[in-house]
Parts: C-alpha cells; sequence; structure tokens
C-alpha cells in the first residue's frame, strides 16, 4: 500500500507540472455516513458511487468537523475549524441561497435565546479578514468556479467567491479553454427527506440491513433506516446521471471528481452527533483517467483538509492561515494524527462538547456534563422512529445501547474503542486499562483548544456583539481607485475586504470579475467595483471611466 500511494504522489507532481490544468467537480451530498456498497454495507446498492472507488481513492477514516451542515460547510469553504472563526453555533440565519450582492438581509429576531436567555438575532459571522472563501484563491489562478447552488456558510456568500452562484450554475458555461471547477449539492438523502419521502417505493429491503446497537430493532426503526439507505440508493442514481454527462461530454479523463457527505447519518445518534456515528463519512476522489484506481486509503482526513488540497491538486500554495491540510498534490502535508469536533447550538438547543478521533479510538469531552445525551429538537421529531424512542424512553422499555444513548444525563468524558465499538455504546472512559489512552487523547484535545482558540466558551450573544458591536453590522468601505502604468490598481481599506468589478456591459449582472491584478480599460469602458469583508454589508459601487 505505502508503494502505491508514493506512486500515486508521484503521479500527482507530474500531471500537475504538466501543460494542461485539470477541471475539478465536487459531488456533494447531504446526512449520509459510508453507507455505500464500495465501503461493505450490506443491504445497499450503490453501483455509481461505486464506479469511482473502483476507479479512484476511497478514503476510510474521513471525518466532518461537525455533524450538522451549515457549521460544517462553514469549515469546507474556509479551510478553518468554525470553533476558531465562531461559525459553529446552528444556525447564524436561514440564508443558505445566494441573493445577488445585496441580499444579505438579516431580521433582527429568530426565537433563539443564549444560554443566559437574551435574544440572538440573525447575523452574519465576521470571520478572521485574512480567511477567504478557497475558491477565490482558484479564480485569481485562472478557474472558472461554479455552485449549484447550497451556500450553507453561517455568513452570506460573497459575490467574490463564485462565477456563477444559483441553481442553473453550469460548469459547461465555462469559457473555452478555461479549467473549471464546479460543485453539485444533491439533497435526496438530506434529513428532511426521511419524512417528506415517507410513501415513496422502498428501493432497499428493509428486513436486510443492519440496525445500529443504539436502536431497538423494532418495525419504525427499521422502516425509518430503510429510508435513510432507500434515499441513498437514489443519490447514487443521480450521481451516476452527472458521472455521465461529464462522460459525453468527453471530459471524464480530463477531471478530478470529488464525492463526499457533509457529515454523518440523517438519525438519532448521528446527524449532530460529536464522536465517530455524528463525523465520519464517505470521501472518494477519482483522478483523472483512473490513476491509481482503486487505493484504498486509511489515513485520517477532515473535511476541512478539501480547501488546501484542491488548491495544491491545482498547483496552488494554500495559504499559511489554513488549519486544514492537502492531503493531495504538491503541497501534500504530512498524515494527521487526529481529527478534531465541536458541537454546540442547534436550532433552540444548546450543546457544548468536544471529541478527538485518532481512526482507534474515539475521545469525548462533554462541558454539559448535566445535560441528556438526546435533546429534544423539534426538527428531528418529525421523524416517526424519533418521536417512538422518545416515548419508549419515557416509559422505560429501552434497554442496552438505545437505553445508553437516552441516559438523562452525560458522563464529563467518553471513549470508544472503534475498533470494537463503532456505535460508540460501551464508554471506557472509567476502566483502568484504558487510562493511559484517555489522559492522551484528553490532553490533545485540551492542546488543540488553546491552540485554535476555541470560541465555544463564549456565550453567542457575546460573540454576535463582537461581530456587530451593538448588533449593528458594519459595513465594507468603498474602493480607492488609483490610476497606474499598469492599469487601475483597487484596494479598500477595510481590512480583509475582496473587491469585484464589472466593465461596460457586465454592470448590472450577476457576474463579478475577481479583483487579483490591475485591471486595464480601453478607451470610452466603464466599470464598477464593489468590496466586501465576510459578515460586512457589501461596499456601495465605485464607477471609473476611461476617456
Amino acid at each position: 500500500m505505502k508503494t502505491k500511494l508514493l506512486l500515486f504522489y508521484l503521479f500527482v507532481v507530474s500531471f500537475l507540472n504538466a501543460q494542461e490544468r485539470y477541471n475539478i467537480l465536487w459531488l456533494s451530498c447531504e446526512d449520509i455516513d459510508p453507507t455505500l456498497s464500495c465501503y461493505g454495507v450490506k443491504g445497499i446498492e450503490t453501483p455509481n458511487i461505486d464506479r469511482l472507488a473502483k476507479e479512484g481513492i476511497r478514503y476510510t477514516n474521513a471525518y466532518s468537523t461537525v455533524g450538522v451542515c451549515a457549521p460544517s460547510r462553514s469549515s469546507i469553504i474556509t479551510g478553518m475549524y468554525p470553533v476558531s472563526i465562531g461559525t459553529h453555533n446552528m444556525r447564524t440565519s436561514h440564508q443558505v441561497t445566494y441573493k445577488g450582492i445585496d441580499g444579505d438581509k438579516y431580521p433582527s429576531f429568530q426565537a433563539v435565546t443564549d444560554k443566559k436567555g437574551r435574544n440572538i438575532p440573525t447575523y452574519s459571522a465576521v470571520i478572521p479578514a485574512e480567511v477567504k472563501c478557497y475558491t477565490e484563491f482558484l479564480r485569481a489562478d485562472g478557474y472558472y468556479c461554479t455552485n449549484n447552488a447550497k451556500n450553507d456558510y453561517q455568513f452570506y456568500p460573497p459575490f467574490t467567491a463564485w462565477d456563477e452562484n444559483n441553481n442553473k450554475a453550469e460548469y459547461r458555461n465555462a469559457p473555452k479553454g478555461m479549467p473549471f471547477f464546479s460543485t453539485y449539492n444533491y439533497v435526496v438523502s438530506h434529513e428532511s427527506r426521511i419524512w417528506m419521502k415517507a410513501n415513496d417505493p422502498m428501493l432497499v429491503d428493509p428486513n436486510k440491513i443492519d440496525i445500529p446497537d443504539y436502536y431497538p430493532d423494532i418495525d419504525v426503526v427499521r422502516k425509518d433506516v430503510g429510508r435513510k439507505y432507500s434515499n441513498i440508493v437514489e443519490l447514487d442514481k443521480q450521481i451516476g446521471e452527472k458521472i455521465k454527462q461529464l462522460e459525453d461530454d468527453g471530459l471524464l479523463d480530463k477531471t478530478i471528481i470529488v464525492f463526499w457527505s457533509d457529515h454523518g447519518g440523517p438519525l438519532l445518534r448521528q446527524k449532530r452527533a460529536v464522536g465517530n456515528t455524528g463525523l465520519h463519512v464517505p470521501l472518494i476522489i477519482r483522478m483523472p483517467k483512473q490513476e491509481m484506481a482503486g487505493t484504498v486509503c486509511n489515513d485520517l482526513v477532515s473535511l476541512m483538509d478539501l480547501a488546501p488540497t484542491m488548491l495544491s491538486l491545482a498547483g496552488i500554495k494554500p495559504p499559511e492561515y489554513m488549519q486544514g491540510n492537502a492531503f493531495l498534490g504538491e503541497y501534500k502535508a504530512k498524515p494527521r494524527e487526529a481529527v478534531y469536533g465541536s458541537a454546540d447550538r442547534f436550532d433552540e438547543v444548546y450543546d457544548f462538547s468536544r471529541s478527538v478521533i485518532d481512526g482507534k479510538f474515539s475521545y469525548i469531552r462533554n462541558f454539559l456534563p448535566n445535560t441528556p445525551l438526546i435533546y429534544r429538537i423539534k426538527y428531528r421529531e418529525q421523524i416517526d422512529m424519533t418521536r417512538e424512542l422518545i416515548k419508549m424512553d419515557q416509559q422505560g422499555e429501552l434497554t442496552g445501547g438505545a437505553a445508553y444513548i437516552f441516559r438523562d444525563q452525560r458522563e464529563v468524558e467518553e471513549l470508544y474503542d472503534l475498533d470494537n465499538d463503532q456505535d460508540e455504546v460501551y464508554n471506557l472512559a472509567n476502566d483502568p486499562k484504558y487510562r493511559s489512552q484517555l489522559v492522551k487523547m484528553r490532553k490533545m484535545l485540551a492542546n488543540w483548544q488553546l491552540e485554535i482558540g476555541d470560541k465555544g466558551f463564549i456565550d453567542e450573544y457575546d460573540l454576535v456583539q463582537m461581530f456587530w458591536p451593538g448588533i449593528v453590522q458594519p459595513s465594507t468601505e468603498r474602493v480607492q481607485v488609483k490610476e497606474t502604468s499598469k492599469g487601475l490598481v483597487l484596494s479598500c481599506p477595510t481590512e480583509g475586504a475582496s473587491i469585484g468589478y464589472q466593465v461596460d456591459e457586465q454592470i448590472g449582472g450577476n457576474h463579478w470579475m475577481l479583483y487579483s491584478a490591475p485591471v486595464k480599460l480601453k478607451k470610452d469602458q466603464t466599470f464598477i467595483a464593489r468590496a466586501l469583508r465576510i459578515g460586512y454589508q457589501v461596499s456601495e459601487p465605485v464607477s471609473y471611466s476611461k476617456e
């Protein structure tokens, strides 16, 4: 295996040095753990995703940073831990689609309070000034970037992040000869589809699937776990259609394909969980011309690593501020020793837990131990089995692993042996035989929290005040224009702001050029420029005409 991976690394370096630049296609889905036949799961067939694994690299130890979508996606788009940049509370607002450059409107009330009972308005996180959406680096390097179409980042998506950002965005729109980076998000596997598709035909046999140890084996559980599997089968079909489109366009062997899920499965003890059951995700990468086909990589990977890895594969050195590590390409880093996860506010309920996973053990530290593991959230109680399990718990009918996850209070520390307990129902934290492992991972977590500046210790209302003093969203200052012999040099007094501009017929449209070098205008051309720091209001436009 080591020889195979070395050959793969040499291949990556060689093709990046070639004249042709490869496209990158992301196929992202929602709310699935590695419940795929290529991961050895019984009772399901996913031939199209299996094909990607057969023709590419399958990662067995990939993990999200958070067990819910918006914080997780904030880490993917930035390459940063959510608890480090203040995007950890789910969710800051309900703006999950791009509504144009002036679309960041925030109602002052969202029926959520912090731990002290103070109202939390809708808001956009103000992330550190140096942190950008990584697609800006791709755009600056000549990639045409499209997003179809989710923008669940915990901040309003900057207009400089994408060339196209809507439900019609397509890689086919890339100018001829220009490499593309395109992402498509598939929602059929989302938690909400468990109840929304409850009456659809079942595409698997619920009697032939394995039930996790943390559920009782009863009819309603088999029905909803079966629906999860069935939705994944439907997802697989949709993935196959996009692969065929790429193939029909003659681009399959000119494109890097990346398949991933934003976090683990959609059911109890999966979505929103901070350990292996909530963070473990599938990750498959198919390289052009099936290079290293069938490779299985057991290295630990965080989804946060996707940002620097895409830059690395494009031959772009990842910025030093990124907390993610490139795991492929020219700037590949050493494999991780551990991955880290977090759980904070989920809708109307506060959690505060952190995790360390080293591939063999998962360690969880609960900072609110006097709270139940399965807390009440209205959204997920639309699932039949969730309501039934809550009822059974109240009547004292749960036993074994199901009773374990419904305990009234959590322990301060949890430790699980993943080789023997993937479902995390046998806590070893108090077992003397595992004392050294417990202490080791406890120290790892504490050092990590100090290193990244864990903002979970700040009450959310105070955090919003830090972002928006007086709960008033700050504004980005206007772009400054200076004419030089090399063209128009643009700058913005607001630290960390990105600048976009439009020329002539582009003005008034949705597409903005990313400013990364002096702009050369021809005689009689007109342009406008605007700037945005993430979390701020966009600047007023500045116009300029070449006479």
